[in-house]
C-alpha cells in the first residue's frame, strides 16, 4: 500500500509531504483548491505522461516520489526481483521532470525506463478517474477480473502454458517442413561435428588441469633451481637461518638471571626454529619428488592445442565445448530421423487437443462466472443511482485461439433502457464510468490483486442517499480484504463520502500576493466536523455542525 507521497515544485505545489495508511482516505476542499493535483502527481510517479508545463513557475524541475509497502504483495516483489531492483519490503517510485521537458524515472534509486515504472505502478495502484486512462478500459483487465472472480487463475495459467508448448512444437514443425532438404544437410553436418567432439572427449575441468600442469612443466627448471636456493638459505650450512636461530638461542641461555621479557623472546625464537626446520624438511621432500618430464610437457601442449583448435573452429571459448556438444546433440535429436516430421506433426495435433481441452474448461468457468459477476455489479449500480444501467460480460469466440483461451472477454454496458450494450470506453459520462468502476471493484474486491484503489470524484452527479451509499462502499473497499490490508484514496465533494472515511485530508489554496500555493494536511476529529459541515452547506452553522457530528458518529 501507499505509505508516503512527496511532491516538490509540481504545478502549484511548492513542497508537500503526505503520510498514508490503511483504510479509506478522502481529499476534500473548496472547488478549485487543487484536490486533483495530488492524484496527478501520484499518476506521474506511476509512469503517467509528463510535460514541462507541470514544473512550478520559477523552479528547475518537479520531483515526485511515492513509497509503498509490498509486504502483502508477492507479485510486485517477484517483479522487482526479476528486474534486479529488489530492496526489501518497501519500494520507492520516483519521477522528475525538468523545464526542458525531459523526464527521468527511478525505482529504489536505480534509473529505469518509463515502461518499467508503469509496469510496476499498475500492480500497486489502480486509478479510477474521469480524466485519466485506467485499467478498466483494457480488455486484458476484463479477462483478469473475470478469471479472478471465477477463481480460475490456475486454469488460466495452465491454458497459457499449454498454448506455449503447442506453439513451440508447431513452429518447429513448420520450420522443418519448410526446409526438409536443408534439414537433411544440417543433420549430416551435425553428425560430423559431433563425431569430432566425441573423439576429442573433453572432460569437465580438464582444461584448467592441463593449463596448470603445462605451466608447472614449462617452468620446471626455474622452480627446481629456486627450490635449491631456498633450501640452502634455510639450512644449507654456515650462516643459514637455522644456524642464526641456534646462535640467538645460545646467547639468550648464556645471559644470567633472564628477565620475563627475554624468556618470552626465547620462546618465540625456539618456535621460529621449529617452523624453519619443518619448512626445510617439506622443501627437501618437494625436491626429492620433483620431476622434469619434457615428454609429458609435449603431450600436454599437444592436447591443449587440439582443444584450442576445436574451440576456434566452432567460435566458442574452450570451456564451452562440452555445452556446445550437448547443444548440437539436442539439435540433432530435434531433427531426428526421416520420419521425425510425421511424428512432430502428430505431437502438434496431440498438444493442440490438450490445449483446447484445458481452454474449454476455462471457457465453461468464464461463462458461468460472467453471469454471476454481471448480476452482482448491476445490483451495486442500482444503489449508485444508475438503476437503468445494465452491465454484461461479452465472451466472443476468437477466430484463432491465443494464450488467453478461446474467447475475448469484454465488459459492455447499457446506461439507458433500449440502448444496446457498448464498450466501457464509449460511455459518454465520466461520472458514470467512475461509478461503474466502483461497483466492479466492490464486487471483485475479495479477488483483486491491486492493493491501493484511487477514485477521483466518483460522486459527480449524485447526492443524498446515493452519496451515503458511495461512502459506505468506499469504506468497505478500504477494509481488509482477501487477507490483505485495504487502501482507498478518494477525491470527493460529498460530505456523505468524506464522513464515511477513516481519515480526511483538507486541500487549501493560499497566495502571498505574488504566487499561489496548494497545501494539504490531515484533519483532526474537530477539524473534520467543521469541514464536513462546510461541505453540507457553506459556512458552518450550529445546525450543520450538529449534522456533521451525527454523520461522523454513525460512519462505521
Amino acid at each position: 500500500m501507499l505509505l508516503h507521497l512527496s511532491i516538490s515544485q509540481f504545478t502549484l505545489v511548492d513542497q508537500l509531504e503526505l503520510e498514508f495508511g490503511p483504510g479509506t482516505s478522502t481529499l476534500t476542499g473548496e472547488t478549485g483548491a487543487g484536490k486533483s493535483i495530488t492524484l496527478d502527481a501520484l499518476g506521474l510517479a506511476l509512469g503517467g505522461r509528463g510535460s514541462a508545463e507541470l514544473v512550478r513557475a520559477g523552479a528547475h524541475r518537479a520531483d515526485i516520489s511515492a513509497t509503498f509497502d509490498i509486504t502483502e504483495h508477492p507479485s510486485a516483489a517477484a517483479w522487482l526481483e526479476s528486474q534486479e531492483l529488489d530492496a526489501g519490503l518497501e519500494v520507492i517510485l520516483r519521477r522528475t521532470i525538468g523545464t526542458d521537458g525531459r523526464s527521468r524515472a527511478y525505482i529504489n534509486g536505480q534509473p529505469v525506463t518509463l515502461l518499467q515504472l508503469r509496469a510496476l505502478g499498475e500492480q500497486l495502484i489502480d486509478i479510477h478517474s474521469q480524466h485519466e486512462h485506467q485499467s478498466l478500459l483494457k480488455k486484458d483487465t476484463h479477462r483478469r477480473l473475470l478469471d479472478d472472480f471465477a477463481q480460475a487463475q490456475e486454469l488460466s495459467a495452465e491454458t497459457r502454458s499449454r498454448f506455449k508448448i503447442w506453439q513451440d512444437h508447431y513452429r518447429r514443425y513448420r520450420s522443418q517442413a519448410d526446409s526438409a532438404e536443408e534439414a537433411e544437410a544440417r543433420r549430416h553436418l551435425l553428425q560430423y561435428q559431433l563425431k569430432e567432439l566425441e573423439q576429442l572427449d573433453l572432460s569437465e575441468g580438464e582444461i584448467e588441469s592441463l593449463e596448470s600442469e603445462q605451466r608447472q612443466l614449462a617452468n620446471a627448471g626455474e622452480i627446481l633451481s629456486g627450490s635449491y636456493q631456498l633450501a640452502a638459505f634455510l639450512s644449507g650450512g654456515e650462516g643459514d637461518i637455522t644456524e642464526q636461530l641456534h646462535r640467538a638461542l645460545q646467547l639468550l641461555s648464556a645471559m644470567p638471571g633472564q628477565a620475563p621479557a627475554l624468556a618470552e623472546v626465547a620462546q618465540m625464537l625456539d618456535s621460529a626454529r621449529i617452523q624453519v626446520d619443518e619448512a626445510a624438511a617439506t622443501l627437501s621432500r618437494h625436491i626429492d619428488r620433483f620431476e622434469m618430464d619434457p615428454e609429458r610437457l609435449s603431450e600436454v601442449e599437444d592436447r591443449l592445442s587440439a582443444i584450442y583448435q576445436a574451440a576456434r573452429k566452432h567460435r566458442v571459448q574452450p570451456q564451452e565445448l562440452p555445452a556446445l556438444q550437448q547443444q548440437l546433440q539436442a539439435e540433432l535429436d530435434d531433427i531426428g530421423s526421416e520420419d521425425a516430421l510425421e511424428r512432430l506433426a502428430a505431437d502438434c495435433e496431440h498438444l493442440e487437443q490438450q490445449f483446447r481441452t484445458t481452454a474449454g474448461k476455462l471457457s465453461t468457468l468464464r461463462a458461468k462466472a460472467a453471469l454471476t459477476l454481471a448480476e452482482a455489479v448491476n445490483c451495486q449500480l442500482a444503489d449508485l443511482a444508475m438503476p437503468h444501467a445494465r452491465v454484461e460480460l461479452s465472451l466472443q469466440a476468437l477466430a484463432a485461439p491465443n494464450s488467453c483461451g478461446l474467447e475475448e472477454v469484454e465488459i459492455l454496458i447499457s446506461t439507458n433502457p433500449g440502448q444496446p450494450p457498448r464498450p466501457l470506453g464509449k460511455i459518454a459520462s465520466g461520472g458514470e464510468l467512475s461509478r461503474v468502476s466502483l461497483a466492479i471493484q466492490v464486487v471483485t474486491a475479495q479477488t483483486s490483486r491491486t492493493p491501493t484503489l484511487v477514485f477521483d470524484e466518483v460522486d459527480v452527479g449524485i447526492g443524498g442517499a446515493t452519496g451515503d451509499v458511495v461512502g459506505r462502499l468506499l469504506r468497505q473497499l478500504g477494509e481488509a480484504r482477501n487477507g490483505r490490508s485495504g487502501q482507498v484514496i478518494c477525491v470527493t465533494h460529498l460530505a456523505q463520502v468524506a464522513a464515511r472515511a477513516h481519515r480526511q485530508y483538507l486541500v487549501e489554496k493560499h497566495s502571498d500576493g505574488e504566487r499561489v500555493f496548494v497545501a494539504l494536511r490531515e484533519l483532526t476529529n474537530g477539524e473534520r466536523r467543521e469541514e464536513v459541515a462546510r461541505m453540507l452547506g457553506g459556512a458552518p452553522t450550529e445546525q450543520s455542525l450538529a449534522h456533521a457530528e451525527e454523520m461522523l458518529t454513525r460512519a462505521p
